[in-house]
């Protein structure tokens, strides 16, 4: 039905002949000329109607946004004044002999010009109108390379592109499954999975060596503007590796994604940094080092303080009192500060203390601020000197449990950077390395897998990792970028003891480990060799190489925060029928009764 795409037809193409297709993006009368703008996912080509041509003319009066069209014509240069540099095709336009109206449109229920807004809710609703705008046919057209790059990456080093299953069994992995009834096992489920990562582990023990998958996975949890119930990652693994060569290949991968699309250079090669390092100087494990402001530890000054705030974290082993320096701060008024400490009070922080910076030399005379009274002048000294404030600077305060002021503090640096224009233009990749190997959960009394039960620990001793779980590191990785976590990784265990031993430092018992993880251990008894991997979120990657704000905008049918698909209008009930079948019964929940628990 047609010769070339919209966006193909160029100078080489003059006095030519072309047959195109596409959806009238704008149509346009000019002294009984009538131009037409057509759209297909490659561009606009602008298309010419004349009068002298009576039958086609009359045609293309009729046109009118968003109708489908075939055309066919003459290619020649645009006249002298009407070049249009900002198009790929603006040097030429088509003169049509030929117009075939392949379906009209009625008027889209949301516009297509990128400047009008249009609310999320319409845009989600009228999915497929809101695909044809020319930013999200970019946003598609990017993914469609950066899954090609990638895969290419992987064959030409010997991966193997293998399924795992979606209906599966649930397993705890720090999320709700979804669960699938079973209608050939009544009163059974099936769980969609929350990744491949147990099967990926048994294609190693199964010998396949180095695996690849662009894998669906699912999780029924909160959602924010980076989360979906259902999203795309890449899944690899590999036999008979290490840390460093996981991290060195999928370096290598990344740095080659962003050279090849983007024709960006990563450096090489990316820094590393601890977990302990990066949650001391910037209270986040995946650090934007794009934004200069760092986290300053000041426990050990202001230990003695009469101020309680401040003295009584210092003081606690779980609590820690941090300062945060802005530089040229003081210019901050009231209301911003203000605004700055209900933002850190999502956090669970319970104030923001503060000091103005006006003259650095002259110590407290030269300071602004309500808690002065409450610090000695070595405390002070100690705060200027371990920030490095200067002449109109201003330092922030942190004083609580160690997560709250790392929460907090972390966000604000973070927030700050933005509003400050502190945020250096360009890519900045980063390791973080050396995780503990497990969590304390002080509300449940248990620890929790910082990762994932399967990773690693970095000494290998079944007994050490019982005696002093909180003092095990794994052998996890992370790869931050630009602030985002693209992708989390480490070494997997491979020997039924030391599995065992993690799943007992969790509190899984040797029942309920043989229930949830038999076929797991019972395939480490039987050869399983040392190996690891590595899974990036497909969507989050794609969604940082667009310059998106969401992933939304980076899937093709995305749900809402609340899990609902606009378009379809899923989830929905089930008839009574497919119910019985399934052997379920729903009953009416009690007014006020949660979803929770």
């Amino acid at each position: 039905m047609r010769s070339h795409y919209c966006g193909e037809v160029n100078e080489t193409h003059i006095d030519g002949d072309v047959r195109v297709c596409g959806w009238v993006h704008r149509r346009r009368d000019h002294g009984g000329v009538i131009f037409i703008d057509l759209r297909d996912r490659s561009g606009l080509l602008q298309l010419v109607f004349d009068p002298d041509d009576a039958e086609t003319f009359e045609l293309a009066e009729r046109l009118r946004p968003e109708y489908v069209i075939q055309a066919a014509g003459s290619v020649r240069h645009r006249p002298e004044g009407t070049v249009n540099p900002k198009l790929a095709t603006g040097q030429v336009e088509v003169v049509c002999g030929e117009l075939n109206v392949l379906n009209a449109s009625e008027t889209p229920p949301i516009q297509l010009d990128e400047t009008e807004h249009v609310g999320e809710e319409a845009r989600l609703r009228y999915r497929y109108v809101e695909l044809r705008k020319p930013r999200m046919q970019r946003h598609f057209q990017l993914r469609a390379r950066v899954t090609r790059a990638l895969r290419a990456f992987l064959d030409e080093r010997g991966f193997l592109d293998l399924e795992t299953p979606i209906l599966t069994k649930a397993t705890p992995e720090g999320a709700r499954d979804y669960l699938v009834p079973s209608r050939t096992h009544p009163g059974q489920f099936f769980a969609l999975p929350q990744s491949p990562q147990l099967f990926k582990q048994l294609l190693m023990v199964a010998g396949m060596d180095r695996y690849y998958q662009i894998a669906r996975c699912f999780r029924d949890e909160d959602l924010r503007a980076d989360r979906q119930p259902e999203f795309t990652q890449l899944d690899i693994e590999a036999s008979f590796v290490d840390e460093a060569e996981i991290m060195a290949l999928n370096e290598a991968m990344i740095r080659q994604l962003f050279a090849e699309v983007l024709e960006v250079e990563l450096p090489e090669p990316f820094p590393r940094m601890t977990y302990a390092e990066a949650m001391r100087r910037y209270g986040s494990d995946k650090p934007d080092l794009r934004i200069d402001l760092a986290l300053v530890d000041i426990a050990d000054l202001v230990a003695d303080a009469e101020f309680k705030v401040f003295s009584g974290p210092a003081n606690d082993p779980a609590g820690r009192v941090a300062a945060l320096r802005v530089p040229a701060g003081g210019e901050l008024t009231r209301k911003q500060i203000d605004d700055y400490t209900d933002f850190v009070g999502r956090y669970g922080a319970k104030g923001l203390a503060y000091v103005k910076v006006n003259d650095a030399a002259a110590g407290r005379e030269g300071l602004a601020s309500p808690i002065l009274k409450f610090l000695s002048d070595e405390a002070i000294t100690g705060v200027l000197e371990r920030t490095g404030a200067a002449d109109g600077d201003l330092i922030f305060f942190g004083a609580d449990r160690a997560q709250v002021v790392n929460d907090a503090l972390g966000a604000l640096r973070v927030r700050l950077g933005h509003d400050l224009g502190r945020v250096e233009a360009g890519w900045r990749p980063l390791w973080v390395v050396d995780w503990p190997m497990f969590e304390w959960d002080a509300r449940e009394k248990c620890w929790h897998a910082l990762h994932h039960p399967f990773t690693a620990p970095a000494v290998d001793d079944a007994d050490a990792l019982r005696a002093a779980p909180g003092e095990a590191l794994s052998r996890a990785y992370d790869l931050v970028l630009n602030g985002t976590e693209l992708g989390g990784g480490s070494i997997r265990i491979h020997e039924p003891a030391m599995q065992r031993a993690a799943f007992e430092v969790l509190g899984i018992g040797a029942e309920e480990a043989e229930e949830k993880f038999g076929f797991l251990l019972e395939a480490l008894r039987y050869g399983a060799p040392p190996h690891g991997g590595i899974a990036f979120g497909l969507d989050r990657l794609v969604m940082l190489m667009a310059g998106a704000d969401s992933i939304r905008e980076v899937i093709a049918f995305p749900k809402t925060q609340t899990a609902t698909d606009l378009l379809t209008g899923a989830p929905g009930a089930a008839d009574a029928a497919q119910l019985r079948e399934l052997g379920i019964r729903l009953r009416e929940r009690p007014r006020g009764e949660s979803t929770e628990g």
